[in-house]
C-alpha cells in the first residue's frame, strides 16, 4: 500500500470484531508512532496498550463519547519530562498527536481500523483516564486509540476543499457551510 493510498482509506471505524489484535501488530503500532517527528527530538510521548476486558471496560466508563467495543486501546500520552522546556513546552501535543495520527495511519496497511478519541483538554476526561491507567501526575492523555479488526468499512474519501486553501496569504473566511465570506 502507498502513502497517498493509506491516508485517503484511513475512515473512522467505531464497530469491530470480537478478534484480538496479534502482538506483532502491536508492535509495529508502536515502531510506527515512534517514528513521528517530535519538536527538537524530545519524543515526549509514552502508549499505555490495553487489552485487558475489565481495563478496556473501565475506559469506556470514563469517555462518554468514545464507548466503543474495540479488543485494543491505546492511551497516547505525554511525558511533561521529556516536553521542550519553557513556552514551547505545549509542542508536546503536537508530537503526540503525530504519533496518533502514525498509528492510525499503520492500522490501515495492517488490515485494522481504528477511531481517536480525545481526551486532553477535558479534565474529567484526563482524570478519568489518569485513574483508570495509574498515571503518575508527569503523565498527561491526550486521546484515546480504539483499535481492532473492522466489522464495518467505511469508503476511502477525501474531505478537500479548494476554498479552505489560501496562496501567499490568507483571503478571507469560509462559512460554516463551506460557502466564501465576501
Amino acid at each position: 500500500m502507498q502513502v497517498l493510498e493509506a491516508i485517503f482509506n484511513r475512515r473512522s471505524v467505531r464497530k469491530f470484531t470480537e478478534e484480538p489484535v496479534s502482538t506483532t501488530d502491536i508492535r509495529m503500532l508502536m515502531e510506527a508512532a515512534m517514528a513521528a517527528p517530535s519538536a527538537m527530538n524530545r519524543q515526549p510521548w509514552e502508549f499505555v496498550v490495553i487489552t485487558e476486558a475489565d481495563q478496556l471496560k473501565a475506559l469506556r466508563h470514563k469517555l462518554r463519547l468514545g464507548r466503543y467495543e474495540a479488543p485494543l486501546g491505546i492511551v497516547v500520552c505525554g511525558n511533561m519530562r521529556r516536553t521542550v522546556p519553557g513556552p514551547p513546552r505545549d509542542f508536546w501535543i503536537q508530537d503526540v498527536s503525530a504519533a496518533a495520527e502514525n498509528v492510525l495511519l499503520a492500522a490501515v496497511e495492517l488490515g485494522l481500523g481504528g477511531v481517536w478519541i480525545g481526551v486532553h483538554p477535558i479534565g474529567l476526561f484526563s482524570k478519568g483516564v489518569s485513574e483508570v491507567l495509574d498515571l503518575p501526575k508527569h503523565i498527561e492523555p491526550l486521546g484515546l486509540l480504539w483499535l481492532g479488526h473492522p466489522a464495518e468499512s467505511p469508503e476511502p474519501r477525501t474531505q478537500y476543499k479548494e476554498e479552505y486553501v489560501h496562496w501567499q496569504r490568507y483571503k478571507g473566511e469560509v462559512d460554516v457551510d463551506g460557502t466564501p465570506e465576501i
